[in-house]
Parts: structure tokens; C-alpha cells; sequence
């Protein structure tokens, strides 16, 4: 759903149509996305419409960009290791 969101809003209808599960199921994960703050929604006549709160992922992304070069290190090293492993084995 949030991924649908990123491409702008969407009514609930719209936003559980590739998913199988009912309606008010739908409703009820977007509801924990607006409590959480990642989305907020308006209501015009019968039609609850959602949009991304952009805002809310910067947390997010800069969780992400703290923990990508440490696991990037750690990747290379493996890396490395894999094309060039050293030979420990002892031959008696």
C-alpha cells in the first residue's frame, strides 16, 4: 500500500484492489499507517482517500544510510575473502 501511495494518493477501494482481503481489513492496516504517522487520509462525501506523509520515512532513510556503509564494509570483506581465500590448510 505504501508503495502504491509513493505514486500519489489513493481511495481505500483503489488501495486494496491488488490485495485479497476485505474492505474493512484494509482499512484497519491503514489505520495503523496513519497512527504510525506514515499516512494521513481526508474524507469527501463517502470516499477516504490516503497520501504518503513524505516526512514521516526521513527517519527512516536516515536509519537506513547510517547502517548501509557498515554493511557495505562487511560485504566487500566477504567479498574479498571469497575470490581470494587464503589457504590455512597445513600439509604434514
Amino acid at each position: 500500500m505504501v508503495e502504491r501511495l509513493v505514486r500519489g494518493p489513493a481511495s481505500v477501494t483503489e488501495l486494496a484492489r491488488p490485495f485479497d482481503m476485505s474492505l474493512p481489513t484494509v482499512v484497519q492496516h491503514l489505520g495503523v499507517l496513519e497512527t504510525a504517522g506514515i499516512v494521513t487520509s481526508t474524507k469527501l462525501g463517502r470516499v477516504r482517500t490516503y497520501q504518503l506523509a513524505v516526512d514521516a520515512l526521513m527517519p527512516m532513510t536516515e536509519w537506513i544510510s547510517h547502517q548501509r556503509l557498515p554493511a557495505e564494509r562487511r560485504l566487500d570483506r566477504l567479498g574479498t575473502f571469497l575470490t581470494h581465500p587464503t589457504n590455512k590448510e597445513t600439509t604434514t
